[in-house]
């Protein structure tokens, strides 16, 4: 039996793209999402073996995707596809439990390699990641303890997206109230308390696009 996968990314053209490169490899597509909330939906769904995940997308991003399947569904390995090489981005995405981490511009070849390892159950980094965690590591840099539970980091992504408080109850399924209690809390949490600084902290923890 083929190897089931998970697409997720924003952008139809790059699913398109890579969707050819696995089946031209053997893999099977299995399902295909462009925002993190359906990455996490089709994946409880279908339960595929890996989700190839875009770091950056709408409404949630990969590293938060990553964290909810690899909750809900351990067997299912998550990879992140990204341009981001910065140490924050990579070390909290480690932290959500990915199982690979791999450069947009290093070419497909990599992703192949990537999904075999990962199916091994081995951890897989491009080579340029690889030497900054270790950089990382000797350098003590660990990523920030950040106080804001899960509900709380998909209501910050939103705010940062240019959500209203009616918005983002629509999308989490819940209250107005509720919705806005959630943005009162998580600003009393971290101490922020504008719109803009939201913003700046949420593309820090690499939940959106700088």
């Amino acid at each position: 039996m083929p190897v089931e996968i998970l697409l997720a990314d924003d952008h139809e053209i790059v699913r398109e793209g890579f969707r050819a490169l696995l089946e031209h490899h053997g893999f099977h597509v299995i399902g295909e999402a462009s925002d993190g909330h359906d990455a996490v939906r089709l994946a409880l769904k279908l339960k595929p073996q890996v989700a190839v995940l875009d770091l950056s997308m709408p409404l949630l991003s990969g590293i938060e995707a990553s964290r909810q399947i690899t909750a809900s569904l351990p067997a299912t390995k998550t990879i992140l596809l990204t341009m981001y090489k910065e140490d924050q981005y990579i070390l909290e995405a480690l932290r959500a439990g990915v199982s690979g981490y791999i450069l947009k511009n290093k070419g497909t070849k990599e992703l192949v390699d990537a999904i075999r390892q990962v199916l091994r159950g081995t951890t897989y980094l491009s080579p340029e990641v690889s030497r900054r965690v270790i950089e990382a590591y000797r350098g003590g840099v660990q990523p920030d303890a950040v106080p804001i539970s899960p509900r709380e980091r998909q209501v910050l992504q939103l705010v940062a997206e240019g959500k209203s408080t009616k918005e983002i109850a629509s999308v989490l399924g819940i209250s107005v109230k509720t919705a806005s209690a959630h943005r009162t809390r998580l600003m009393g949490k971290l101490d922020i308390h504008e719109t803009a600084g939201l913003v700046r902290f949420a593309i820090r923890l690499g939940l959106v696009r700088p």
